[in-house]
């Protein structure tokens, strides 16, 4: 009995001391979600809510900025994860066994941008790319190209879009990536050695493997970021030309902030929250059957 009741004090000091944390959790995360479902069932109208059933999402299924939306959305997730990974993978086996001082300054390097605000990054860029004044604009007439507006062309929007977007996040990734390479076991590489084996099959069967479990992090955190994306969509386009670069993330705003349909604009919150399940749950099962 003396020893149960041990037990449950124990217990319950544990619970007590995770308590806040849960109520927050509880207040900022799982509320909010319960209840964006909850509205994207109803038509909202300042103070008046209308139970609508699936109307919301009917709506947006016959909506062709919404699929528009969807489609960029898509290929944003797609384009940046492949170039993440594969530029951060790049650079970390080129320089993770290389001097000290030369991997920090390499660090630091690309990790500059991801310090600075994307609003400001995003000022930046629309400088640069602005097509009366903008400095590749100006280099492109001295180069008798004329004058370049790659954000107000709809094919070229969207790459540039992209880089920016990837220029801006490829620095924590490049991070996780060389701490997560620093920590693979030396007597793999110098087993490697032995063998005879070439820098590129040390980094194909034994790094590249080691560092599975970050890949898929990245992987997923970027998925996150992407499908979030609205500063740089908001500063150097606003969803156009043509609605070329809107995402999800600024059609949300769109709805809940500009025309006032706060039903619609959670129903498309409900489908984003659905994406990201789906895209990031089998890489949350290759984690786990690797453990």
């Amino acid at each position: 009995m003396r020893i149960r009741n041990s037990f449950v004090k124990e217990n319950l000091t544990g619970y007590l001391f995770i308590l806040p944390q849960m109520l927050i959790f509880l207040a900022f995360l799982v509320y909010p979600i319960l209840e964006g479902i909850r509205l994207s069932f109803y038509k909202i109208n300042y103070q008046n809510e209308t139970f609508v059933g699936f109307d919301n999402y009917a709506a947006l299924f016959h909506d062709p900025v919404f699929f528009k939306a969807l489609v960029n959305t898509v290929v944003f997730v797609v384009f940046i994860v492949l170039l993440t990974v594969g530029f951060a993978l790049f650079v970390a086996s080129a320089i993770f066994d290389k001097n000290a001082k030369y991997v920090s300054f390499i660090r630091g390097s690309y990790y500059i941008p991801v310090m600075v605000s994307m609003v400001v990054m995003s000022m930046v860029w629309s400088f640069l790319l602005n097509p009366a004044n903008g400095l590749i604009s100006y280099f492109a007439r001295e180069a008798g190209l004329g004058t370049v507006n790659l954000l107000g062309n709809t094919q070229t929007v969207m790459p540039v879009i992209i880089f920016v977007t990837f220029a801006g996040n490829v620095g924590q990734s490049i991070i996780l990536y060389i701490a997560s390479m620093i920590g693979v076991s030396k007597d793999l590489f110098e087993a490697a050695e032995v063998d005879g084996a070439s820098r590129w099959q040390v980094i194909t069967k034994i790094l590249i493997p080691s560092v599975q479990p970050t890949t898929i992090y990245i992987t997923i955190i970027n998925i996150i970021a992407v499908l979030k994306i609205f500063v740089v969509i908001q500063l150097l386009t606003g969803g156009g030309p043509n609605n070329g670069s809107v995402t999800l993330m600024y059609y949300l705003y769109n709805n809940a902030f500009k025309y006032n349909q706060l039903g619609i604009a959670s129903a498309v919150g409900v489908i984003m929250f659905a994406i990201t399940l789906l895209l990031s749950i089998p890489q949350l099962k290759a984690m786990l059957k690797q453990k």
